[in-house]
């Protein structure tokens, strides 16, 4: 899935100093996991604005493929936001999963 532009290899959790790296490896984390911004946050120990910075800023530079493959799970994700949160409400309130 890595594409031009995308360090060879799979992806590391951790990297922090190579920012490129780092974006590309966030990107395909996300994709192969199906994961939000929050989850790829904890899963790299790094904070969600640095997610989407690396996601939604840096990575078009470097590879705009996996950039437009990661963007849509981004969008999916943010449209179906409200009915987690609906769900996690339930269950908090009511105690039932669904």
């Amino acid at each position: 899935m890595r594409g031009r532009g995308c360090p060879a290899g799979k992806w590391s959790v951790g990297v922090k100093g190579n920012i490129e790296e780092r974006s590309c490896d966030l990107a395909l984390y996300m994709i192969e996991n199906r994961a939000t911004v929050r989850a790829a946050a904890k899963k790299f120990g790094i904070s969600k604005s640095t997610v989407h910075k690396d996601i939604s800023e840096r990575l078009p530079l470097y590879n705009r493929t996996l950039y437009l493959q990661v963007k849509e799970l981004l969008e999916e994700n943010k449209a179906e936001r409200h009915i987690r949160g609906g769900n996690a409400t339930r269950k908090k309130y009511r105690g039932d999963g669904l």
